[in-house]
């Protein structure tokens, strides 16, 4: 079974820190040129120049401004015309955690925004050159949220399950042109939003931060927290030709966590 990304062109959004590097870290290690796309320069050249091989390249877009990032992809591509993504990696930062009862609409509507309209918007743009190479990998970096919802995270709740059947649908449209599409929802990972829940938990309980997270990991089977680098290997699956079968479904890397199969 063919694991390896050599020839392919992938683009990783978020990718200077968390699941999104880790990702773009396999991808390379797998011989993929990767195109970074995050909002912060100076990041994006660490992380091109870190990663394994060459010709990789950056896109500085900013998620939480309203169409920024299909400004920036537009222009990028228009500059690089004879570049088409075979892999595209839908991935940002989630919502504030908080309860749905008492968030804003505005932070219903940024949210949205930012995860579903932005993950629209880059694929409409990538979709072009998927097909004119003859197929293509969409992967949706989501939240196990999807499956069911987590306690305190009502706005990510709200639109992560929104992004889930986006998913669904452009997989069932997607297949004629051998574009599979799919999700992975991590559960709790090693992340600077892992942090700031684990902080939040604690100043809201009046617990300490490893009590906090030894609360939350003993309602993991496996009683850790998942690295970036474990999410990221059902990325590097489902990107290759072993994958190639696959397509419309969720994925949990989660260590056993979430209550349904």
């Amino acid at each position: 079974m063919n694991w390896k990304l050599t020839n392919k062109t992938a683009l990783v959004c978020g990718s200077t820190s968390g699941i999104g590097k880790a990702i773009a870290e396999t991808f390379a290690a797998s011989g993929a040129r990767v195109v970074l796309m995050a909002r912060n320069q100076d990041k994006l050249n660490a992380v091109s120049a870190s990663l394994e091989g060459t010709g990789h390249k950056t896109i500085v877009a900013d998620f939480s401004v309203t169409g920024d990032a299909k400004r920036a992809l537009s222009e990028w591509m228009f500059a690089h015309r004879d570049i088409h993504f075979d892999i595209l990696v839908n991935n940002t930062g989630g919502p504030p955690p908080g309860p749905a009862h008492t968030a804003d609409a505005q932070a219903y509507i940024d949210a949205f925004s930012a995860h579903l309209i932005n993950n629209h918007e880059i694929t409409q743009l990538c979709l072009p050159g998927m097909k004119q190479l003859g197929g293509g990998r969409i992967i949706n970096v989501i939240s196990t949220s999807v499956k069911i919802p987590l306690p305190g995270l009502g706005v990510s709740n709200t639109v992560r399950g929104a992004v889930g059947n986006w998913a669904k649908t452009l997989a069932n449209e997607l297949g004629a042109f051998n574009i599979t599409v799919n999700n992975i929802l991590p559960g709790a990972t090693a992340t600077e939003r892992l942090t700031s829940i684990i902080a939040k938990k604690a100043e809201k309980t009046g617990k300490t931060e490893d009590e906090a997270a030894n609360g939350m990991k003993s309602e993991i089977p496996l009683n850790r927290f998942a690295e970036p680098q474990e999410v990221a290997a059902a990325a590097g699956f489902l990107a290759s030709e072993a994958a190639s079968y696959i397509s419309g479904i969720n994925i949990p890397v989660d260590g056993g966590r979430t209550g349904n199969l």
